[in-house]
């Protein structure tokens, strides 16, 4: 069981530790364990009255979770044969940004992904998942290699963002972000984008341009954070406001799939990705193999011509609804 809980899934927390000590017991007795089936039973329930009911507020505090899995997560389970290459040869190798070449349930494929941490020290060294310039040329590199040696490209999405110091900023940033959603747009092989968890701005972008964009069921994908939204509208970071803005965004898998803007979502089990993570990255292996089984087949120039026709088709949807 995760070691943190939400605010929302607080009332999971006495049934977890009481279910805990009854499974740790080396020699439960008669009423221990029919005590251990009502629980479980009790908590499947209670379980399912809180993912049932939502909100989108709730789902992007899910998509931050710090039991959810990370990039590194999925291909150390999807893939075999993972060689990960460092650096942009230009600058250093920003750890924010992983990639590199892999096999995918047999294919060779090249992966990228934005990489957290979950302790302290991973988290500095990974940048708090916020890739600097060098990270988007590291990515672009990668591109360009899978389409030197006709490999499927596989991006998982996780960011808040990239960088945005002062640093970033002095050696190119937006020129980085740009660059690769230009080239990703005219990649000459199949790209497959998971949303695994936050997908933040122009730090997403740059690795969501693809033939077929997946959305797992409680990430959340959108130009600006929920709080950055409220203090530029409001001036304000209440909850009421950031609550408010998770709303009016519509960040969540769903709305963005009835805007056209995913082609899928992944189902997550009941209690969601950080709770249960060998579920939820077998759910995402079994989308990637059933979407890459569909481009795959396809010619350069239909993929070319089909990856335009979708991103300047994106959002009408959205607007016959209205």
């Amino acid at each position: 069981m995760p070691t943190t809980y939400l605010e929302f899934e607080k009332p999971l927390t006495d049934i977890d530790k009481r279910l805990d000590e009854l499974r740790r017991s080396p020699a439960r007795s008669e009423e221990e364990q029919a005590e251990l089936l009502v629980l479980a039973a009790q908590r499947q329930q209670l379980e399912s009255d809180i993912y049932g009911a939502l909100v989108p507020g709730q789902r992007v505090q899910l998509s931050r979770h710090t039991d959810r899995p990370y990039t590194l997560d999925y291909i150390e389970r999807l893939c075999s044969e993972f060689v990960e290459l460092h650096g942009d040869r230009n600058f250093f190798d920003d750890q924010a940004i992983v990639g590199g070449l892999a096999r995918f349930r047999g294919q060779p494929v090249v992966v990228v992904g934005h990489q957290r941490g979950r302790t302290t020290a991973e988290k500095i060294k990974r940048n708090f998942g916020m890739p600097k310039p060098e990270g988007y040329r590291k990515a672009l590199r990668l591109f360009q290699l899978a389409e030197r040696f006709r490999r499927p490209v596989i991006t998982f999405i996780d960011t808040q963002g990239a960088y945005p110091g002062l640093d970033a900023e002095e050696r190119g940033q937006a020129e980085a972000i740009a660059r690769n959603i230009r080239e990703m747009a005219r990649l000459r092989t199949p790209i497959i984008v998971v949303v695994i968890g936050e997908g933040g701005s122009g730090g997403a972008l740059a690795l969501g341009v693809g033939d077929r964009v997946l959305m797992q069921e409680n990430a959340c994908y959108s130009v600006i954070t929920p709080e950055g939204c409220a203090a530029i509208l409001y001036g304000e970071r209440t909850p009421e406001r950031v609550a408010w803005a998770a709303e009016a965004l519509k960040i969540t898998a769903p709305d963005l799939l009835a805007l056209g803007v995913i082609d899928g979502i992944i189902p997550e089990p009941p209690g969601g990705a950080h709770r249960y993570p060998e579920a939820a990255i077998a759910a995402v292996g079994d989308a990637l193999a059933e979407q890459l089984h569909a481009v795959n087949v396809l010619a350069p120039e239909e993929l070319l011509a089909q990856r335009y026709v979708k991103f300047r088709r994106m959002g009408e949807q959205g607007i016959r609804a209205e």
